[in-house]
């Protein structure tokens, strides 16, 4: 059996845009026009937040419990990548077919509306189920639009859930129990987000500024990443084949909300996924960092990638989507298949103010207009989360 796992051309939406050709010009431009200052969910409180302004599809179609904005973003990021699926699921029994997706809000955006009709009128609304809210939903509706009978679950575990979906997923088809695995994440804005990541002080009201010296905090956003996972090599001539190389897992339980200082699971994550790569740490050429833009995790992570990647290019791209929270690490897994498929070697920039905090390691940070000579081979995306969950994951470019 081939060992080789292969990312296909994904499907995507986020602040950036609503195609892989738009993203790739904004992400290698430096601008992400979803970006903007709302006060949609903080009412009072103007926010910039990273939203997808793309039409929709029509929802009517699903069971009541299903019709949520979550899904309806996932079966958008789904119609962006449905020739090349129907093209690799033909002939392939249901059963061979997994679906695997990461998320944290699924339909809280329906409950949190839903909650407000009641406390207005004491009715719930008709449109109203509460299964919207249940993290298992996205997976579930994608498996049941597709018809298909493999594996089909979600990933939370807060900010790596999509990135740990691309791992079950890789899980999958190394253990022969699938042929074809749509993984990937989806998260949208949801007041109950925003107040909550408010609470622990932890949003910026503006454009959020990774390793900055004046950083304050993040940007919340939404999106949708959906890969196609095969051992099948892609066929499209016009650009290289990307497989994901190496992954990595730990969980340091530190602290419910707060890295662990040293970045001791974020180094045992990232050694783990260059050890399965079969690579060391010179081989990789470009980082996507978390990059939150919080106080503590910025510290952390520039310790790390410090000590493992030093003078190796890198950028948060965080500034140009939002902290998408349970669709991050899918998103930028994403964005770094865009960065190894780019046909004009270019990095993504790291946006921010360019005054770096003197208490941190300095980071190569990608400045604009950065093109890579020679062309990078191996990409890295970190991914951290609450309660000390991190996730690192190796995109290759097949020569």
């Amino acid at each position: 059996m081939n060992s080789e796992i292969y990312l296909h051309a994904p499907g995507v939406l986020c602040a950036l845009g609503d195609h892989l050709t738009d993203i790739r010009a904004a992400l290698f431009a430096g601008v992400a026009p979803g970006m903007r200052m709302s006060d949609a969910y903080r009412p009072g409180r103007a926010l910039c937040l990273g939203r997808v302004d793309a039409a929709l599809p029509d929802i009517g179609f699903l069971p009541r419990e299903a019709r949520t904005r979550n899904n309806a973003l996932l079966l958008a990021a789904f119609e962006r990548i449905e020739a090349d699926y129907r093209r690799l699921a033909a002939g392939l029994p249901s059963a061979r077919i997994a679906v695997v997706l990461g998320t944290s809000t699924s339909g809280i955006f329906e409950s949190e509306n839903a909650v407000r009709d009641w406390q207005q009128t004491g009715v719930w609304p008709g449109e109203f189920h509460y299964l919207q809210q249940e993290l298992g939903s996205p997976a579930q509706t994608l498996a049941r639009v597709l018809g298909v009978e493999g594996a089909a679950y979600s990933v939370s575990t807060a900010c790596t859930s999509s990135a740990k979906a691309l791992i079950c997923g890789a899980r999958l088809l190394y253990a022969g129990l699938a042929d074809l695995v749509l993984a990937g994440g989806v998260d949208t804005l949801t007041r109950f987000t925003v107040a909550g990541f408010s609470a622990l002080e932890a949003v910026s009201p503006e454009r959020c500024l990774p390793f900055s010296q004046n950083r304050a905090g993040i940007n919340i956003g939404e999106a949708a990443a959906l890969f196609m996972m095969s051992r099948e090599k892609p066929t499209v001539s016009s650009q290289p084949a990307i497989m994901l190389s190496g992954w990595g897992e730990s969980s340091d339980g530190y602290h419910i909300s707060a890295p662990e200082p040293s970045g001791a699971g974020a180094k045992l994550a990232i050694h783990e996924a260059l050890t399965r790569a079969n690579i060391d740490a010179n081989a990789i050429g470009y980082v996507n960092l978390h990059g939150t833009a919080t106080q503590q995790n910025d510290a952390m992570e520039s310790r790390v990638m410090a000590e493992i990647f030093p003078g190796v290019p890198m950028s948060s791209t965080k500034p140009l989507t939002g902290h998408t929270l349970g669709a991050a690490g899918a998103l930028e897994a994403a964005l770094c298949w865009l960065t190894l498929t780019d046909a004009a070697h270019r990095l993504p920039p790291q946006l921010w103010d360019h005054v770096p905090d003197v208490a941190l390691p300095p980071l190569n940070l990608v400045a604009p207009n950065t093109r890579s000579a020679p062309p990078i081979t191996h990409a890295l995306s970190t991914s951290f989360a609450f309660g000390g969950s991190n996730a690192a994951l190796i995109l290759e470019r097949k020569t």
